[in-house]
């Protein structure tokens, strides 16, 4: 469901597309790829800004060619900017076909010469070599993403509508008036107020111009897609153009606050009418996706409202029969991105299993599932390239904790990968990595967990190093092969560190078991299974013992902050950023309720005896017994884990005496994004690191 955020991406080609957007900024310096000789063989936090960010690769119709983009920083200009190639689907033929100082996103092929494309809110259309730009007129709407019709004569389109009550609203004379008015819950979402929500919209579209705009949730106060990650995935097209499936949650202020229950519509365009697919489904119902023959819908499903770690189903409903089937009922782990087969006989999906991030394909017909790829890589959605003669690849992308995101074809049969792009392998090229192993580590339930350990490049087993154990969020997330520009594992070994990344408890590639342990224990199993990691580690020869520190951000937060208190001296320092410190007063502020309603067992208020020792755990309740240095950072646009967490927790470290440093970013959200921002992050982290640990 994450929605993708378009940061900017760069250069690297020939044919230029010449102010393809109107650019009021025209000369705005171009941002490109960086090509400098490094100083040495270590990764650092300039270097990491460096990597350009794959994405979005798009299969022309024919199977023969790829579009994708890629996105470049400018560290001295505290941007990011994101431009277009083109290639072959074997790779070959690799050109970029726009460098302007506006970013271009969301290509996407209107026939096999033609892309459409987005920049600054306008939509575009050009030759595939980047000539011929033209702007297609018809809305005066900025449009966030767009989605073409099967049959080339529709787009549908995602735009803002403002629903928020003005003080000018009230009274035109109070025009320079700031009051919010607010009625209730879900009056901030993530990292914003909301005044106003996405709306998707139907236009006609002749090649030229868009015409009959028609808004699917005309006079309703519902987003569409949901917020905040919702995007262009929610909906998708029938075969023949005539309808349209799409995922909404049609719930307002504390019914929306409280629920997860987001539901399947399939709307007739020509009529209007709509139908609820998964009435009497409860939990979250997303990412519908039609059948080649049009026969069938699938999409993800969880069951249980509220609760936003469930399993994630793949849902099968036949059309014609109004029948519906869970697909992966007997399939442990969590579906994603779907993608079908050409014949609607069998479908290929994503999935976290045991660690890694996997492409899978299901016959429909049998009912069984076969992983196809393996390797220590995360595989990204998957497109059909190719043809049944040629042989059909799929087309997609691949990360390691070892290198960012690159394209790549895989054989369906074989599971064999073929790098396409080599985006990065100027800078790759360069660079040491540190060697990562895989570690199956005993809990002290008599369990096995998948611990990933970095050890730092040109390691020596005869050297003793310092150690960081890293603490995952989500809770219910997974420490798999991904590639992290805000914490990049390869760059904390890089800084002289053994990196810890234990898959403990309520992490979601291990059943829905391992997953499902954390909720109302927040301060139980899970918390054993970090100690259990760094004390294995604590027995080899070369991890310094008594320099070792726990950091992690958002629950992983709330981790630092409750071993804080309860480490048994087996830390040196503490590193948290948007961390939950004060568990009661979180409940209380931030936005989305059903997520601390269903993992604290309840409310602060409430008597049942999950939620009372929940909150009894809170880590502000044990600040008394912090005894080790900590770092706190935070962005205070951050509406998930509000930033006064962070500073409740750093002054009461101060008034315990406990050394202490508070770090607050006023424009930035839950991650730190911004280039120079990221590199004053990092810079902080490891001079504090360095201080306690070296």
């Amino acid at each position: 469901m994450n929605r993708t955020i378009f940061i900017i991406m760069m250069l690297t080609g020939s044919l230029a597309l010449n102010n393809c957007s109107g650019n009021a900024d025209s000369k705005a310096p171009l941002i490109g790829k960086n090509t400098d000789i490094l100083e040495n063989d270590l990764l650092n936090p300039i270097v990491l800004n460096h990597f350009g960010r794959v994405s979005d690769p798009q299969v022309s119709p024919d199977g023969k060619r790829i579009i994708y983009g890629v996105t470049y920083t400018s560290i001295e200009e505290d941007k990011r900017n994101r431009d277009l190639f083109v290639m072959n689907a074997d790779g070959s033929n690799n050109h970029q076909i726009s460098r302007t100082s506006t970013s271009e996103s969301n290509a996407r092929w209107l026939d096999n010469n033609r892309i459409l494309f987005l920049s600054q809110g306008k939509l575009w259309v050009m030759q595939a070599d980047g000539t011929g730009q033209r702007q297609i007129k018809g809305t005066d709407r900025p449009i966030d993403e767009f989605n073409l019709s099967p049959d080339r004569e529709k787009i549908l389109f995602i735009s803002r509508i403002r629903t928020a009550i003005r003080p000018i609203d009230i009274d035109p004379a109070l025009d320079k008036a700031t009051g919010r008015i607010i009625d209730d819950l879900m009056y901030r979402h993530w990292d914003c107020f909301v005044e106003e929500i996405p709306h998707s919209f139907v236009a006609l579209f002749d090649g030229e111009s868009l015409s009959s705009e028609t808004d699917l949730l005309e006079g309703h106060p519902y987003e569409l897609p949901t917020l905040p990650f919702g995007d262009i995935g929610e909906l998708c097209w029938s075969p023949d153009s005539k309808s349209i499936a799409y995922s909404c949650r049609k719930l307002t202020g504390v019914n929306y606050a409280v629920s997860t229950n987001t539901d399947i519509y399939l709307r007739d365009l020509e009529t209007g009418r709509e139908v609820n697919l998964s009435q009497g489904m409860m939990g979250y119902d997303t990412a519908p996706r039609f059948s080649p023959c049009g026969k069938f819908l699938v999409w993800n499903s969880m069951e249980r409202d509220g609760y936003e770690a469930d399993k994630n189903r793949l849902i099968l409903c036949s059309l014609e029969e109004g029948s519906i089937k869970d697909l992966t009922a007997g399939f442990r782990y969590n579906v994603e991105s779907v993608t079908w087969m050409k014949d609607s006989k069998g479908l290929y999906f994503t999935s976290y299993a045991e660690g890694i991030k996997h492409v899978f394909v299901m016959d429909l017909v049998s009912g069984k599932i076969r992983q196809i790829t393996s390797g220590w890589y995360d595989c990204g959605p998957v497109q059909l390239a190719g043809s049944p003669a040629e042989g059909e690849k799929l087309i997609g992308t691949y990360v390691s904790m070892s290198m960012p995101t690159e394209l790549v074809s895989i054989d369906p049969v074989s599971g064999e990968y073929i790098q396409l792009t080599f985006e990065n392998s100027h800078l790759l090229n360069q660079l040491t990595m540190g060697q990562v192993e895989e570690r199956w580590i005993a809990t002290t339930d008599n369990k096995k967990m998948l611990t990933w350990v970095v050890y730092p490049p040109h390691f020596d087993s005869q050297k003793k190093y310092p150690a960081v154990l890293f603490c995952a969020g989500g809770p219910q997330s997974t420490l798999s092969q991904g590639w992290s520009y805000r914490w990049c594992h390869q760059l904390i070994a890089a800084n002289g560190y053994i990196v810890i990344l234990p898959n403990r408890r309520g992490t979601s590639a291990f059943g829905q078991e391992w997953t499902e342990q954390i909720s109302g224990d927040y301060a139980g199993q899970n918390m054993q299974d970090y100690l259990s990691a760094v004390d294995h580690m604590k027995c080899e020869p070369f991890v310094d013992g008594n320099h070792i520190a726990a950091v992690g951000a958002s629950y992983g937060g709330y981790s630092v902050f409750y071993l804080a208190g309860n480490h048994s001296s087996r830390f040196a320092a503490f590193i948290a950023h948007a961390g939950i410190f004060n568990t009661e007063h979180m409940y209380m502020s931030t936005e989305e309720t059903w997520f601390p309603h269903w993992d604290n067992g309840g409310a602060p208020w409430d008597n049942n005896p999950t939620a009372v020792k929940h909150y009894a755990q809170s880590p502000h309740k044990r600040v008394q017994y912090w005894d080790k240095p900590i770092l706190i950072t935070h962005g205070e646009l951050d509406y998930r884990v509000p930033a006064d967490q962070a500073m409740a927790a750093f002054n009461a470290a101060r008034l315990n005496g406990v050394p202490a440093r508070l770090v607050l970013f006023p424009d930035e959200n839950h991650w730190i994004l911004k280039p120079q921002n990221n590199i004053l992050w990092n810079r902080i982290f490891f001079e504090f690191l360095d201080k306690y640990l070296k």
